[in-house]
C-alpha cells in the first residue's frame, strides 16, 4: 500500500456548502446564520478575547514582572554578624539560636546569610548556606554542616 492509495471510501465526501444560492441549494438568503448582528456579517466573528468593546480582561490585569514559585523554599534565616556573639567553638543549630534569642522563630529549616564580619570560630549546622557566610565562617576558623530540609 503507497500513500496515494489511502483516499477516501466512495460516496464519503461531503460538498461543500454553497452559501446563499438559493433555498434549493440549502443555505439559501441568510446561509443559516440568522438574520442580522455581528455574527451573521461576512469576515467571520470577534477575535478571542474581545468582549463587545468593553476593556478585555487581559488589559484589565495588573502587568506581572516575575511568576511567583509554586512550592518557594522557606528559611529561618540569621546573618553571620548576629553570630559573632556567641561563646567561641560553639555549636549553633537552631535550637541553639532559639536558647540564644537570636532567633525567634523555628518554623522553617535554618540558613545562615553572610552579612557582616565574624572572627569567632563556630561548628555551624544549618539547612543552607549563602556562599559568602561559608566563606566567612571557615576564614574565622568553624566548620559548616548542611543538615537536611527538615532537621
Amino acid at each position: 500500500m503507497r500513500i496515494q492509495d489511502a483516499v477516501p471510501k466512495a460516496g464519503s465526501k461531503k460538498r461543500r456548502r454553497r452559501l446563499g444560492r438559493g433555498i434549493s441549494a440549502g443555505q439559501g438568503a441568510s446561509c443559516g446564520k440568522g438574520m442580522r448582528g455581528q455574527k451573521s456579517r461576512s469576515g467571520g466573528s470577534t477575535r478571542p478575547g474581545f468582549e463587545g468593546g468593553q476593556l478585555p480582561l487581559y488589559r484589565r490585569l495588573p502587568k506581572l514582572k516575575h511568576f511567583t514559585l509554586i512550592n518557594r523554599k522557606h528559611y529561618t534565616t540569621i546573618n553571620v554578624s548576629q553570630l559573632a556573639s556567641l561563646p567561641a567553638s560553639s555549636e549553633v543549630t537552631l535550637a541553639s539560636l532559639m536558647e540564644a534569642g537570636l532567633v525567634t522563630s523555628n518554623k522553617w529549616p535554618l540558613k545562615i546569610l553572610g552579612d557582616g564580619e565574624l572572627n569567632v570560630p563556630l561548628n555551624v549546622k544549618a539547612a543552607a548556606f549563602s556562599a559568602s557566610a561559608r566563606a566567612k565562617i571557615e576564614a574565622a576558623g568553624g566548620s559548616c554542616e548542611v543538615l537536611g530540609a527538615n532537621a
